[in-house]
């Protein structure tokens, strides 16, 4: 993981985000469709083409995608360009992260994808190249079960998304509706959950619970509370 409060944090500047209301707010479909443009810009540094999100994102025929991206213009979320096979703009609008900007989860709402619009509190004018690996969002942390790692409550967690960890990385797990940070450990076929403070026994993951890795720790800003 990398050191923690080394960076030169003191600078950074609040972006706050209203909360979307009726029909602009976004559902977790349309936001993970929303997700995928997003990382595609940042591959390949150009949109992709309705076939291209279709094969990206498990749909029948380039119709379907045209449908998705009918109902996010609607939503304000991206503009269509006509006449380009590429013709879409992502825009700025709330709920949605823009360009050099960390959005900070809150509390994750039950079952909710962690980067829906709802469990979104706020943006922070953070270049996510900073961390290594580059960071997708920002944490605020719960409790105090990861104390002696250095990481207290209040504090913001710096993650990377990734669906894959190794034994002995600091990770955010879903363990069926709750979102937790730990430190991954696999001995064996056994996985289990770290806390890193004694009062926290260890959390051996049944499979049955659904559990997800939603990224991995990389970096910490201390004391976020007072942002």
């Amino acid at each position: 993981m990398a050191p923690r409060s080394r960076r030169p944090f003191a600078h950074l500047k609040r972006v706050p985000i209203d909360a979307p209301e009726g029909p602009s707010r976004l559902t977790p479909r349309q936001q993970q469709i929303l997700d995928w443009i997003r990382g595609h810009l940042e591959a390949t540094g150009m949109p992709p083409t309705r076939a291209e999100i279709a094969a990206g994102l498990g749909f029948s025929t380039a119709s379907s995608a045209e449908d998705h991206l009918q109902a996010l213009a609607k939503k304000g979320a991206l503009e269509l360009l006509p006449g380009t096979s590429r013709g879409l703009r992502l825009r700025d609008v709330p709920g949605v992260p823009v360009q050099g900007t960390l959005p900070l989860v809150g509390r994750v709402a039950a079952g909710s994808p962690i980067l829906a619009v709802e469990n979104v509190e706020a943006s922070y004018r953070i270049d996510p190249a900073l961390f290594t690996p580059r960071a997708d969002y920002l944490l605020r942390v719960r409790g105090p079960s990861m104390r002696d790692a250095g990481i207290a409550d209040g504090d913001l967690l710096a993650v990377h998304r990734t669906a894959e960890a190794r034994s002995g990385q600091v990770v955010v797990a879903r363990l069926g509706d709750e979102v937790t940070v730990k430190r991954l450990k696999r001995r064996g076929r056994e996985v289990l959950l770290m806390a890193e403070n004694p009062d926290f026994a260890p959390i051996t993951v049944d499979p049955r619970q659904g559990f997800a890795i939603e990224g991995i720790a990389v970096g910490l800003i201390r004391g976020g509370k007072g942002w």
